[in-house]
């Protein structure tokens, strides 16, 4: 055995790395990202500073990177992007998408918006009907949706972008201001997160389980648009007119996004364990090991981008209000959240605590990070009140 392993070790040492076993096709992909990003640069580049070209190659960038691991990713970010230059294209003033075909059913933003919403809760059901019916076809249809709902609500985040520069040079900004935004925000990052798993990890099982809570940000943000007029594109007010908000947003919702799938994948874990060895629940869902392991992924993975949001708030904080952190109900809430997940991965760590007590805690952990999100804006009132409802 000891032989069988250390022939592993060095078949793993010699095995090329990433860039030496990229063909010619993931190349041309990469030039075909770039050239895209430098006619965005160039097209745009009046409503762009120094810090959005930055943004922009380094998001490049990134993109290329997971495209290379994850070829899934290579044909969604293209589609989003050539939908959405499609739909700026057809854009020459705001009220084309009253009369514009394309615009009207499909790609203005509030459009884009509505077949996200529709979308996730149909593919939420046919994970489901595929779970219980032990029939594969719903799952890929499913996961089909789930891929078209994602690019919808990015394709419209995208063009929001833009209608916002059409409202006013003074008014554009990025989609990531406002409550309605960003939970648009958190149902694509959410779900792609699963996707990733679900297409590396074999885990379509998992698919109703997770697209539970996006599913249910779906209704909030749908009552949320009708109940409080949510989806105008309204000015920012000066202490979100900072090149921050386009990275601490963001790198947040990654890590709200992540704490949301090991919950769902704790409820799933939890079912699994109920349902006992023999049913239908247990020969469908993954492994409780399996579980266990994407579990950790998530939380480690939401907590790198906590972090990095955290600190990127804190640079924000002293440039917007003269001091890095200030104890606001917001940012009081946010160290809760990050004490939490602290405590979750030391305990895994090095007391090697696993299974059931570590899927009830990332469901509690939602619920910590829920309030923290939402609950703040609601019941609390400070610095960052301006997310009110």
């Amino acid at each position: 055995m000891a032989t069988t392993d250390h022939e592993l070790t060095l078949a793993e040492i010699d095995k090329p790395n990433l860039i030496f076993r990229l063909s010619w096709f993931d190349w041309l992909w990469a030039a075909a990202f770039l050239a895209g990003a430098a006619y965005a640069s160039v097209h745009f580049s009046h409503y762009m500073g120094y810090y959005e070209h930055i943004i922009l190659f380094g998001s490049t960038f990134a993109l290329i990177g997971l495209g290379w691991r994850w070829k899934q990713m290579r044909i969604f970010s293209l589609a989003v992007a050539l939908a959405s230059l499609f739909a700026v294209a057809r854009y020459p003033a705001l009220d084309a998408a009253n009369h514009d075909f394309w615009l009207k059913y499909f790609l203005s933003s509030q459009t884009a918006f509505m077949w996200m919403s529709a979308l996730f809760p149909a593919a939420m059901i046919l994970y489901f009907v595929s779970l219980f019916s032990r029939s594969e076809f719903p799952g890929q249809v499913a996961s089909a949706l789930t891929w078209t709902a994602a690019g919808a609500g990015f394709t419209g985040l995208l063009v929001r972008w833009w209608e916002s520069y059409l409202m006013g040079r003074d008014i554009g900004h990025i989609p990531v201001s406002d409550l309605y935004e960003v939970f648009i925000l958190f149902c694509v990052v959410t779900s792609l997160l699963y996707l990733y798993y679900e297409s590396r990890q074999r885990v379509k099982a998992l698919g109703g389980f997770v697209l539970m809570i996006i599913s249910a940000a779906v209704g909030f943000l749908l009552w949320y648009q009708f109940s409080r007029h949510a989806a105008g594109i309204e000015p920012l007010i000066p202490a979100l007119q900072s090149y921050w908000m386009k990275i601490h947003v963001p790198a947040n919702f990654i890590g709200y996004g992540a704490f949301s799938m090991a919950a769902m994948v704790g409820v799933a874990y939890l079912v699994r364990v109920h349902a006992g060895e023999g049913s239908i629940i247990a020969e469908r869902l993954p492994s409780l090991e399996q579980m266990d392991d994407i579990m950790y992924k998530a939380v480690a993975l939401g907590f790198a981008f906590f972090t990095l949001a955290t600190i990127l708030g804190a640079l924000w904080a002293a440039q917007a209000w003269g001091g890095y952190w200030s104890w606001d109900p917001k940012e009081t809430w946010a160290l809760i959240v990050w004490l939490n997940y602290a405590a979750w991965l030391h305990l895994r760590f090095t007391k090697g605590w696993r299974g059931a007590p570590m899927a009830w805690w990332a469901i509690g952990g939602l619920f910590v990070t829920s309030f923290a999100f939402l609950g703040v804006n609601i019941f609390l009132s400070g610095l960052h009140s301006y997310g009110h409802l």
